[in-house]
């Protein structure tokens, strides 16, 4: 069984404002200058040159200017700074559908429905982004890349500018440990120099402590920041524009379980029911994604894509075994289970050979989902589902 491998990738334009406008003026590259207004207004952006005088966001600009007399200041150019992002984005798009836009200058995406099997493919990938949108748009993007979004963000923020940071699967903890604390999300300035009080000072810091020290020094949310120290995060890459909507649904199991035919099943039943909204929605699909996550929190998945979209169950029944099997270490017991589809598309016209046998298909499932409108239920389930009954 290969080893799980970090899909997740946060991207994070370097000084973004300010890269935008020396794409267009190169005469400033190297300079010490700024965006913003003028000797009322504040930095929106600075440049790596001008943020080694001290100079900061959101610093008012007459005091920018104290500090470095010889900042370029750059007025903001209207509608440039949303065409360079959308244009970054949509660079991300072209190599996976599971981009996240967090901001006009940052964002996730998530690389398993590429079909990667090694990190060297990863960082191959990823590599090939970066270095594009700066051939293309003539910006730097620092990258972060690990086993969720946490890690990831963490990482892109450590060597910028144009930063590359790999976080392998299971050294997250090791990673973050040498860390000020203050690196994690939620931990200001003030916050860090409260820990610092309780010798908090590093990641690291906070294992070895009871729970009553933490309590003192990190009050009801203890727990959440402990977690954040292992480099423990649930959240998912959730794409936001209506063109990279996907359907996802995941299982957390009471306990542990290590039967390959269950998790199948119940794989197979998300399907079974996810498919039903796609059709209610009028889309179609091409990528069906299969994510496990074990005990220790660690996890990986695995993606397919179909030749033609679909809105039929039927064409990823058979995926579910094999992606299962490249994504699941079976010596290792599971803590939960996701499927999710993208890729979608609106439903249209099928290829000719097979529309008559798919419009089939697509009537029957149209009489499923009405018999199926009040839960499964109260109306007619498939055979494996059946089977899950009998023996989960």
């Amino acid at each position: 069984m290969e080893q799980a491998l970090p899909y997740i990738v946060h991207l994070d334009a370097d000084a973004f404002f300010v890269g935008c406008e020396q794409a267009r003026r190169p005469e400033l590259r190297g300079k010490k200058c700024a965006v913003g207004g003028t000797q009322r207004g504040i930095i929106s952006s600075a440049s790596y040159e001008a943020r080694a005088c001290g100079v900061y966001t959101p610093m008012p600009t007459s005091q920018a200017l104290r500090l470095c007399p010889d900042l370029i200041m750059i007025p903001h150019t209207s509608g440039l700074y949303g065409q360079v992002s959308e244009a970054m984005f949509d660079l991300c798009e072209s190599i996976t559908p599971w981009v996240q836009r967090n901001s006009i200058d940052e964002g996730y995406l998530d690389l398993a429905p590429c079909g990667l099997k090694t990190l060297a493919e990863i960082e191959g990938l990823v590599r090939g982004l970066q270095q594009r949108i700066w051939d293309e748009l003539r910006i730097t993007v620092s990258m972060g890349i690990a086993a969720n979004k946490l890690v990831a963000q963490i990482a892109s923020k450590l060597r910028k500018p144009q930063g590359y940071v790999v976080v392998p699967v299971g050294t997250e903890r090791e990673f973050l440990a040498p860390l000020s604390i203050g690196k994690l999300p939620g931990i200001g300035a003030k916050t860090e120099a409260a820990l610092a009080e309780f010798r908090l000072k590093l990641i690291g810091d906070i294992f070895g402590r009871s729970e009553y020290e933490l309590q003192e020094a990190l009050g009801s949310d203890w727990a959440a920041v402990v977690a954040m120290a292992r480099g423990e995060d649930d959240r998912p890459v959730e794409t936001t524009t209506p063109e990279a909507k996907s359907y996802s649904q995941q299982e957390t199991f009471a306990e542990d379980v290590g039967e390959f035919a269950k998790i199948e099943r119940v794989a197979k039943r998300m399907i079974d029911e996810l498919l039903p909204k796609v059709r209610a929605d009028g889309k179609r699909v091409r990528t069906i994604t299969v994510r496990v996550r074990y005990g220790d929190f660690t996890q990986t998945s695995q993606g397919k894509s179909l030749a033609e979209a679909t809105d039929l169950e039927a064409p990823f029944y058979p995926l579910v075994g094999l992606l299962l099997r490249e994504a699941w270490n079976q010596h290792r017991k599971l803590r939960l289970v996701s499927v999710r589809f993208s890729g979608v598309e609106e439903s249209g016209a099928q290829l000719e050979m097979f529309a008559q046998g798919d419009e089939k298909r697509r009537k029957l499932a149209a009489v499923m989902d009405q018999l199926n409108l009040g839960g499964t239920s109260a109306g007619v389930s498939r055979g494996h589902q059946l089977g899950s009954r009998k023996r989960d």
